[in-house]
């Protein structure tokens, strides 16, 4: 029985992920040597199972060791040089050819795996790039990077159902190559696509207590695999770890791999995306189990989704009454002045992006442990970000935080959007003394909400 309880309890929870991140944007940045693995074609068939459900996948591969082989092969030596802090591959005149057949032949390794589970995917120039230039007094010639992603077009393929491929390579507006890193191509995509989720897969997976030092208090599994990381704890831990000495030269290496996804994944959170998964491709249904459990089995560095909705200030009046004057034309929204907003301020929450006010809300406290939502208006070119419900569960975190035992709305047309977030229909009757004084008879309004213990 206990056998049946936990199945049902993983069938609930893979549901729950599956409704959470369903039509969602996943980059999978995957290492070369993941493709050399007796596992790959397994990882590509879940990754073409994702795409066949309802998710929108992505995949940049890296190619370096294939690369190296090739640029070997044909007797051709490259160098690198650190820039910015990463080591950088400068790419010759003689050796982009074979760079780029290199790439593709990679890429191509990913085509014909889909093809055989019957995935449409598409190896396109969806990367435009810049040369770097002169860094340092090294001329980097056919070394770039990513000046421009082809969004629109990423989206069309993604909206066919086909899995976009984006090799190492880029080009200027004039067709010139550029080898670029795949690594920044995978970050840049996530970016400009605005994806839920960025996969981080190599040979190293998740990160491992006896691999790395670990500051205090972190959550790791009975193996010592690391759970999860917030973006502090990520510099916490790549401060902790930022020197070599002592070891030899196989672990300085995998320790560099650590520390370079950790980078990545931290430069990811920045960017505004909120989940990064570094996994091990070699482990059967890595992706799967990371994705639709809560524990998973990598390492998983996060943002909290609250991250961007800040408290108002007076500068942010205008842009709120800019967001919620269509709801009060239409009747959605009681009519509010700038002088009742200021003379609440401290009840409302705004919801930022890029610098620009996306999103408001308040909560009004009506004493007997109860408090009303009011106010909630979004952006509607920014409608499928689902920023409303942001809002709302910003605003319920702080009823909790306050001993609130309730939150309650008042609603003209959006009782079927607050169902949906679990409020339930109540009579006036549960209002408190001081709200059912104020109650406007001629709205109508019904009045749903949320239990809070």
């Amino acid at each position: 029985m206990d056998d049946i309880n936990s199945q049902v309890d993983l069938i609930r929870e893979v549901f729950h992920y599956q409704s959470r991140f369903e039509g969602s944007t996943m980059v999978f940045k995957i290492d070369y040597p993941v493709t050399e693995d007796p596992g790959f074609p397994g990882l590509v068939k879940d990754l073409a199972l994702l795409a066949k459900t309802g998710f929108k996948v992505i995949i940049v591969p890296g190619a370096k060791e294939n690369i190296d082989a090739v640029l070997k092969q044909y007797n051709i030596e490259t160098s690198f040089a650190s820039i910015h802090d990463f080591p950088v591959r400068i790419t010759s005149s003689q050796a982009i050819p074979f760079v780029e057949m290199a790439a593709f032949n990679v890429a191509s390794r990913f085509m014909t795996f889909l093809s055989g589970s019957r995935v449409e995917a598409l190896i396109g120039n969806f990367v435009r790039a810049r040369g770097l230039g002169i860094v340092n007094g090294i001329d980097t010639e056919h070394t770039g990077a990513v000046d421009k992603i082809y969004a629109e077009s990423i989206g069309r393929v993604l909206n066919l159902g086909m899995i976009p491929i984006l090799p190492c390579i880029g080009w200027s507006p004039s067709g010139k190559p550029y080898n670029v890193p795949s690594d920044e191509i995978a970050l840049a995509v996530s970016k400009a696509l605005g994806a839920a989720k960025l996969f981080i897969v190599s040979v190293r997976g998740g990160l491992r207590a006896d691999a790395l030092t670990l500051p205090d208090n972190l959550e790791t599994r009975q193996d010592g695999s690391l759970v999860r990381l917030s973006p502090q704890q990520a510099e916490s831990l790549i401060a902790a770890n930022g020197a070599f000495s002592g070891l030899n030269e196989a672990e300085t290496a995998a320790w560099r791999g650590y520390l370079r996804e950790i980078k990545l994944g931290l430069l990811a959170s920045r960017a505004g995306i909120h989940r990064v998964h570094i996994i091990d491709g070699r482990e059967e249904g890595a992706v799967l189990k990371e994705l639709f459990s809560n524990l998973g089995v990598g390492t998983m560095i996060y943002t909290d989704e609250y991250d961007s909705i800040r408290v108002f200030h007076s500068r942010d009046l205008p842009d709120i009454l800019r967001l919620m004057e269509p709801l009060m034309q239409k009747g959605i929204l009681i009519r509010r002045s700038a002088e009742q907003i200021e003379e609440k301020r401290d009840d409302y929450a705004v919801l930022e992006i890029d610098g620009s006010i996306r999103a408001c809300g308040a909560l009004h406290n009506w004493g007997e442990a109860q408090g009303e939502i009011a106010a909630v208006a979004t952006d509607p070119q920014y409608t499928d970000l689902g920023l409303g419900k942001k809002i709302v569960g910003f605003l319920v975190e702080k009823a909790r935080k306050s001993k609130m035992r309730r939150a309650f709305v008042l609603t003209t047309q959006t009782q079927d959007w607050f169902e949906a977030l679990g409020f339930k229909e109540t009579s006036i009757e549960t209002l408190p003394d001081k709200k059912r004084k104020v109650y406007d008879q001629s709205r109508k309004s019904k009045i749903f909400a949320l239990e809070l213990n």
